[in-house]
């Protein structure tokens, strides 16, 4: 259970549907595994004006009833920050005021350049109100738009090639919604179509919950622009290419998205499978650990025969709702959300099947919660390589000091969790898994699809 993992955000979009800001409401309300910090939504209201509404918590706390009025258009935002910090400045959508007309962004992703670019837009006189990395798309936009003219593809596709990194960018107009994603294509992005409308998700489980027919991926390096005329797709650069972060793959995504044609919880099974392929292990039972690890021990109790049980219970609500009134209760956060089903695994020899080991520390008290409910062995299986290098991508790994592959072997590893034996999967493996050779394994292999700029001094 890779609690200290987190990622940057998913957006979702509507234009040209009656009650657009409430579909979004909906939207963001499948989204909110990607970000718990804030939300907001921008939308029309139906004179040509953007309205935004935003605020810290999650959806159902921002957002408590039905989005009443406003226009055919509209976007929106979950947000959990790694770069710029908290505070309700740095909630999304961002809504910019000009003399040609206001628009708003949603940013899902991390840009590897924000240091050089703010610098630079700073020198210009552009002022900036976060913290967030997000806002630097308006600022390049707004600074186009000094000499007069809307937004416009050609103005967005000078932006974009100006920027590296991951984002799946959201623009909204009062007369048009444009859907970008980064030349790499890091982060996930869905279109779908409502009626005479279109909708744009970072996950296509967002677009089914909303009852909306998902489409296509939005490509690597695409612009989509979507009007009253339909859509048109353009490309802003000739140098992209599909570098998937397999970690959406791995731990992020809800498994039942389907991202560039495969299905999350099938990669997962099939991560799974490779695993005990790869890592046999004798056993009673396999343990998958909730709640991204349970695909995966899907997939290894099918290989290998072993029983799958559902030994450890989740509490979903403890997180948020439960407020622990000791020292010693707020540090055993594992304790809180996970209770292990004594009666099925006391004697029993485990394997125990999660989907990543980032400091250790979550693993290790998750081991001895098991040996205290009397498991005879523990056989930890973890369906992702060691996570060994930071991510600049929108990933909240910031430097090698927080990750303990970094510094120690697999068995060193083994050892420290308190695991009888431990293995993971290894690169090769997960590329089968997706049936792909293009993801992003950066955080596996050090090898990083973009320059990194100001960050290598950090790795």
């Amino acid at each position: 259970m890779t609690s200290q993992l987190h990622e940057e955000c998913g957006v979702f979009g509507v234009f040209g549907v009656e009650g657009a800001a409430d579909l979004v409401r909906i939207g963001l309300t499948f989204l909110q595994h990607r970000g718990q910090e804030g939300c907001g939504i921008a939308y029309t209201d139906g004179k040509g004006e953007l309205v935004l509404r935003k605020d810290q918590g999650l959806v159902s706390r921002v957002f408590p009833e039905a989005v009443r009025g406003g226009g055919r258009s509209a976007i929106g935002h979950v947000r959990y920050g790694t770069t710029g910090g908290g505070g309700v400045d740095n909630v999304q959508p961002f809504l910019f005021c000009r003399r040609s007309g206001s628009f708003a962004t949603a940013h899902n992703g991390n840009l590897v350049n924000a240091d050089e670019l703010m610098q630079a837009l700073s020198t210009q006189g552009a002022l900036f109100h976060s913290s967030s990395d997000s806002e630097i798309f308006g600022a390049l936009l707004g600074s186009g738009l000094k000499g007069g003219g809307t937004i416009s593809v050609p103005l967005l596709s000078r932006v974009l090639n100006r920027i590296d990194g991951a984002f799946s960018l959201l623009v909204l107009t009062d007369n048009a919604l444009y859907a970008c994603r980064d030349k790499t294509g890091f982060r996930p992005l869905s279109i779908g179509q409502l009626g005479g409308g279109y909708v744009v998700g970072s996950e296509s489980c967002s677009l089914e919950a909303a009852g909306v027919h998902s489409i296509r991926d939005v490509r690597p390096g695409e612009i989509v622009r979507i009007s009253a005329d339909g859509t048109e797709s353009s490309f802003y650069s000739a140098a992209a290419q599909c570098a998937m972060c397999a970690m959406e793959y791995i731990y992020f995504a809800r498994p039942d998205s389907d991202i560039e044609g495969r299905n999350v919880h099938a990669f997962r099974k099939e991560s799974g499978k490779i695993l005990y392929r790869e890592n046999p292990c004798e056993a009673d039972l396999v343990v998958g650990v909730p709640d991204s690890g349970l695909s995966a021990a899907i997939g290894y109790s099918e290989a290998s025969g072993i029983p799958l049980e559902m030994a450890l219970v989740k509490n979903a609500y403890v997180a948020r709702t439960f407020i622990q009134p000791t020292q010693e209760m707020r540090l055993n956060g594992v304790r809180m959300k996970l209770s292990p089903v004594r009666s099925l695994i006391e004697g029993k020899r485990l394997v125990v099947i999660d989907d990543s080991i980032v400091r250790g520390t979550t693993s290790r008290q998750l081991v001895r919660m098991l040996r205290e409910a009397g498991a005879a062995q523990i056989h930890m299986r973890i369906s992702s390589p060691p996570l060994r290098n930071p991510c600049y991508y929108g990933v909240d790994i910031s430097s090698r000091k927080e990750l303990i592959s970094a510094s120690l072997t697999v068995e060193e590893v083994g050892r420290y969790i308190g695991a009888d034996t431990l293995s993971f999967l290894s690169e090769a493996g997960l590329m089968e898994a997706g049936g792909r050779s293009d993801l992003c394994m950066a955080c596996f292999s050090g090898r990083y699809p973009t320059d990194i700029y100001s960050h290598e001094d950090n790795n």
